[in-house]
C-alpha cells in the first residue's frame, strides 16, 4: 500500500497518477500495489483509489491513515497564512511521524526551499539552513525535526525538496498567478521585483514523477533529494517571452516594485504572507539538482517551453 497524505493538491494528484501508472498496475503483488489517497475530503484520482478522510492535526487520525501502508508520500499543503502554518505545520510532522513509526512505513517528504538563505548562491542538498521570515523558520523547524527522528532511527525516510512550481492543472506559484494565469486570458503579467535575474522553477508532473521514483527506490531513502529542474533557466523577461509565444498572447508586463508590494500587504493579509519571499525575486534562484540526475540519468526533465506548450493546451 502507497499513501498519499494531502492528496487533494496537484502535487499530490500528479502523485496519485504517477503511483498507479508505473507502479500499482506494474505491480505482481497487488496489495503491495494498492494507492491509498487521504485528505479531509479525498476524491478519486485513478478511480480504483482506497480513499480515506482524515485531519492530519488529528494523531489517531493519522494513525488509521497510515496503518497499512509501506510508503507514505507527505505532500500536504497549508494556505500561505503564517500564523497557520506556526500553529499547525509542527504538529501534522509529529503526527506523520509518529504514526509511520508506529506502524513502520517509509515516510517521503514533499519540502520547499524556504529554509534556505534567499541569495543568489547556489542551492545543494547540503545548503545550510538560514531562513528569512517566519514561514521558513517553520520550514526549517519540521525539516529538522525529521532529519532528528531520520538519525533517531525511528523512521526511515528521504526528503525531497523542489523550488517554485508551474505546470497545468490547478497549479498554485506567484509564477502561475501573477505571469501565466494573465498571459493565458491575454492580460498583462506581473513581475515582481525584477525582470532580469534567472529563475528555476520546477514542472509539477517532473515534481511527482521524481517523487514516485524515490518513494520506490530503496537506496533513497536516508537522504535529502532535489528534484529534477531545466536546467536551462530564464529570466522573467524570457519567460515571459516563451509563455505569450506559447499562449499565442502579447508578452505585456508590469514589474512590481517592493514597495507596492508592501503598501498593498497593507490592505490584503495575503499579500503581506507573501512579501517575506520577495528576495528571492531580487537575485538569481540557482537550484541544483545535479545529484538527482546523475542517479537516476534515464529521468528526463521537461523543459519549460515544452511545460508551457502543454499549459496552453498542447499534446
Amino acid at each position: 500500500m502507497q499513501t498519499v497524505l494531502g492528496a487533494n493538491g496537484q502535487i499530490g494528484r500528479e502523485l496519485a497518477r504517477c503511483l498507479k501508472r508505473e507502479y500499482a498496475d506494474n505491480n505482481i503483488d497487488k496489495t503491495a500495489g494498492k494507492i491509498r489517497l487521504v485528505s479531509r475530503n479525498p476524491q478519486q484520482v485513478n478511480g480504483t483509489d482506497e480513499l480515506v478522510a482524515a485531519d492530519l492535526l488529528d494523531a489517531e487520525q493519522t494513525s488509521r491513515a497510515v496503518e497499512g501502508s509501506s510508503v507514505v508520500y507527505l505532500t500536504a499543503g497549508l494556505p500561505m497564512n503564517t500564523q497557520m502554518w506556526i500553529d499547525q505545520w509542527g504538529v501534522i510532522m509529529y503526527n506523520v511521524i509518529a504514526a509511520c513509526e508506529q506502524h513502520k512505513a517509509k515516510l517521503v517528504f514533499f519540502d520547499n526551499t524556504y529554509m534556505y538563505p534567499q541569495t543568489s548562491e547556489v542551492q545543494t542538498e547540503t545548503t545550510r539552513f538560514e531562513p528569512h521570515g517566519l514561514k521558513g523558520v517553520v520550514r526549517e523547524e519540521i525539516a529538522n525535526d525529521l532529519l532528528e527522528a531520520m538519525k533517531q532511527g525511528r523512521v526511515e525516510a528521504l526528503i525531497c525538496r523542489a523550488p517554485e512550481f508551474y505546470g497545468p492543472g490547478l497549479t498554485q506559484s506567484i509564477t502561475t498567478t501573477t505571469v501565466i494565469e494573465p498571459l493565458k486570458a491575454g492580460k498583462k503579467a506581473k513581475v515582481f521585483l525584477r525582470d532580469d535575474t534567472l529563475r528555476t522553477l520546477i514542472y509539477t508532473p517532473d515534481a511527482s514523477r521524481a517523487m514516485a521514483l524515490l518513494g520506490n527506490t530503496p537506496d533513497a531513502f536516508g537522504q535529502t533529494w532535489h528534484l529534477p529542474c531545466d536546467d536551462n533557466r530564464l529570466t522573467y523577461r524570457e519567460f515571459v517571452q516563451l509563455a505569450a509565444k506559447a499562449f499565442g498572447t502579447k508578452p505585456a508586463y508590469t514589474i512590481v516594485k517592493k514597495w507596492q508590494l508592501v503598501l498593498a500587504g497593507l490592505f490584503n493579509q495575503r499579500i503581506c504572507d507573501t512579501t517575506e519571499l520577495l528576495p528571492r525575486y531580487a537575485v538569481d534562484n540557482l537550484f541544483d539538482s545535479s545529484k538527482f540526475k546523475q542517479r537516476f540519468p534515464e529521468f528526463k526533465a521537461t523543459s519549460i517551453a515544452e511545460g508551457l506548450r502543454v499549459i496552453a493546451g498542447g499534446k
